[in-house]
């Protein structure tokens, strides 16, 4: 039945969309986050899925597409300059054939990314790019909640649908963009209009939530953890109740701590004491490494370079009996480890203008949605409210990226692609309609009143 189920709502969004072509961008949104092809052992495994989503959105935004109001923005063009970095570090790797293995999504996610704002002409698009992907991410999110509540947790052992441990499937990944989910659901929650806010759309929205919240405990990847406590930093920094809002975070926290599993509250006490942990240990020594290795390299040495790592280092325990403490030193050496952070993936792979560039694309996200804030927090008309708390809910969602980046290697991962590409959409889309409309040839311009914004002045 999930295999037919599967494979019926494809065909479905591949159909609708001859009659509403946008509906195929939503479908590869759909395609690229859940993967159904992963989940599937029928149909969709024997037909190239992505592709044809990928196809059939494009072609339709070229064909029949009203393309007056696209605009393409400095981000957008930011990102074709690293496409076109990585096509050149790709050309001259250190491992060719892998190097091409990972340049066959990346390219995809990237061009996506460039694409999406260009479709994005209306709210409504807004509103449903936002809704889908928090949607297709909430399948994978509420599977793994659930097997969470019931037992079926550990680390590297949370099996979401399938044993597959890409993408979204991977624990430390899935974990970052649960947290990362949660700013956006709240938003749809408050201001969506395809599921106008009411008690069954807040019900869901708190029980997602809280989904999101059980993927770190299920995964038991410390990224997650540091991610969540982030998040709720942020919101007690902006919150109006903050003492109250505090005092019934910390009593979740005492209230949670009993039922959770003893392997995973080990685990995470290695985030303090790193030094007995081997994963820890790992991860410095190959950080290590790759700024060993851009002094020789400053290019980059293209994807998959970590293969050539190797790295040594001892793991430290101690162990404590009445008076007398007993210290091991274990030798460790490895070879082939993965970055374990975006930003040493980068910097490795791309080198420091690759680097560069990445970091310009992130930081410039948060400054244009901090941007659109400022000038939109003060607007309360039906059509204006929803703005500013949306570039909020993007903006949090980018910094709980970039910090859980600092653990996992996920620079391009796809959905976090996806929320630059509606970040451009959304600075757009306002920045078109903020715009007073062009006097006629030859007649006075209106005076504006001191205080009154521009879309205020064109409806007067």
């Amino acid at each position: 039945m999930l295999n037919l189920g599967l494979s019926a709502f494809f065909a479905c969004l591949i159909l609708l969309g001859f009659r509403r072509p946008f509906i195929w961008v939503l479908c590869y949104l759909y395609v690229d986050i859940v993967a159904p092809q992963i989940i599937s052992w029928g149909f969709l495994t024997q037909i190239p899925t992505s592709l044809i989503a990928f196809a059939a959105a494009f072609l339709g935004w070229l064909v029949f597409d009203d393309k007056r109001d696209s605009r393409f923005t400095w981000r957008q063009g930011l990102l074709g300059v690293l496409l076109l970095y990585c096509a050149i570090t790709t050309l001259r790797a250190d491992y060719p054939v892998e190097a091409l293995t990972k340049w066959s999504w990346v390219w995809k996610a990237l061009v996506f990314a460039m694409f999406l704002p260009l479709t994005l002409r209306t709210r409504l698009r807004i509103e449903a790019v936002a809704l889908f992907m928090v949607l297709s991410a909430s399948a994978l999110i509420i599977d793994g909640g659930l097997k969470t509540a019931m037992g079926g947790s550990g680390y590297g052992a949370l099996r979401i649908f399938v044993d597959n441990n890409t993408g979204l499937y991977e624990g430390s990944i899935i974990s970052c963009v649960a947290i990362a989910l949660i700013p956006v659901a709240v938003w749809l929650a408050k201001h969506g209009t395809i599921f106008p806010p009411e008690w069954r759309v807040w019900l869901f929205t708190a029980a997602l939530i809280f989904a999101c919240s059980l993927i770190p405990i299920g995964t038991q990847a410390r990224t997650g953890l540091v991610c969540l406590a982030i998040l709720a930093g942020l919101y007690l920094r902006t919150a109006k109740h903050r003492f109250l809002l505090s005092a019934g975070m910390t009593l979740a926290v005492l209230i949670a701590v009993p039922f959770l599993p003893q392997s995973f509250l080990a685990r995470m006490n290695t985030i303090e004491d790193h030094q007995s942990d081997q994963s820890a240990g790992t991860r410095l020594g190959v950080w290590k490494w790759t700024l060993g290795y851009v002094k020789d390299h400053p290019f980059g040495g293209g994807f998959e370079v970590y293969m050539s790592s190797k790295v040594s280092y001892d793991t430290v325990t101690t162990q404590k009996v009445g008076s007398m403490v007993t210290v091991t030193r274990t030798p460790i050496v490895e070879e082939g480890r993965a970055f374990h952070s975006s930003y040493f993936e980068m910097l490795g792979e791309q080198g420091y203008p690759g680097l560069a560039l990445w970091l310009l694309l992130q930081v410039s996200g948060i400054v244009q949605m901090e941007m659109i804030r400022r000038r939109w927090k003060n607007r309360t008309g039906p059509d204006e409210a929803w703005a500013a708390p949306l570039a909020v809910a993007l903006q949090l969602a980018q910094v709980v990226y970039m910090i859980g980046s600092l653990f996992v290697g996920i620079a391009f991962q796809p959905f976090i692609l996806m929320l630059i590409g509606l970040q451009c959409g959304l600075w757009s889309y306002l920045k078109r309609i903020d715009r007073p409309a062009p006097a006629p040839r030859g007649a006075r311009r209106p005076m504006r009143v001191p205080g009154q914004t521009a879309t205020q002045e064109v409806a007067g």
